[in-house]
C-alpha cells in the first residue's frame, strides 16, 4: 500500500486537476443545469465508476493496449464520439424539457443518467491513458496487491472529485432555479445539453494522443 506521504501528494496532485474544468466537470454541470440536483449527483457517479473501471483497467494491464496497439485507441475514440453524438440527438429530440422543478428529472430514468456518465467516461480513451500515465507514480512496485493500490488512488481520486464537482452541481442547480422563470425558451435546456455532448465529441474527435 502506498506510504501515507505519497497519497498525500497524490491528493494534491488530484485536486489540482479535478479543480481544473474539463469535459467531465462541463457534462455535469451542464446535466445539473438542465436537470436538476439530483441528475448532476449521478452523473457523477457513473463518471467516478468509470475511474474505478480505468483503473482496475490499468492495473490489469489492459490499458496498455492504447499504448501498443494504436487501432484499439481509435476504435474506442470513435465508437465514443459515436455515442456522445447519439446522446446529442437524443437529447434535441426528447419531449416534455423545461425548467420546471421536476419535469427533467422525471424524463429520464436514474438508471439511464447514471449510465450515460459511466459510458462517456469509458468510452474516452485519453481517461485510460491519463490513469495509466499518472498513477503508476503513487503505486509502491514492491507491494502486493496492485490492483488494491490503484483502487485506493481511484477512490481519493474520486473524493476529492466528488467535492469540487458537488460545489458545481450545487451551483448549476442554484443557476436552473433561477433561469425556472423562463418561458420563451422552454427547450434551453435541452439544447445545452446536447450542445455539451456535441462538443464533447468534436473534442474527442479532432484531439490527439497527448
Amino acid at each position: 500500500m502506498p506510504e501515507f506521504p505519497t497519497l498525500m501528494l497524490f491528493a494534491t496532485a488530484a485536486l489540482v486537476l479535478t479543480a481544473t474544468p474539463g469535459p467531465d466537470m462541463l457534462l455535469i454541470a451542464s446535466r445539473s443545469v438542465s436537470q436538476g440536483r439530483s441528475a448532476g449527483f449521478l452523473t457523477y457517479s457513473g463518471i467516478a465508476a468509470g475511474t474505478y473501471c480505468h483503473a482496475a483497467a490499468a492495473a490489469l494491464g489492459l490499458s496498455q493496449l492504447f499504448l501498443t496497439v494504436p487501432v484499439a485507441y481509435e476504435i474506442v475514440r470513435w465508437a465514443g464520439c459515436a455515442y456522445l453524438l447519439y446522446l446529442a440527438v437524443k437529447t434535441v429530440r426528447s419531449q416534455g424539457a423545461g425548467f420546471s422543478p421536476t419535469t427533467g428529472l422525471k424524463r429520464l430514468s436514474s438508471r439511464r443518467i447514471f449510465l450515460e456518465g459511466l459510458a462517456t467516461n469509458i468510452l474516452n480513451p485519453k481517461m485510460a491513458l491519463f490513469v495509466l500515465a499518472l498513477f503508476p507514480q503513487f503505486i509502491n512496485p514492491d507491494g502486493n496487491a496492485l490492483v488494491l493500490q490503484m483502487a485506493i488512488l481511484a477512490t481519493i481520486l474520486n473524493g476529492i472529485g466528488f467535492l469540487v464537482n458537488g460545489t458545481v452541481i450545487l451551483l448549476g442547480s442554484n443557476i436552473r432555479q433561477r433561469l425556472s422563470g423562463i418561458s420563451r425558451l422552454p427547450k434551453l435546456p435541452q439544447y445545452l445539453l446536447a450542445s455539451v455532448f456535441a462538443g464533447l465529441a468534436c473534442r474527442l474527435a479532432l484531439g490527439s494522443r497527448q
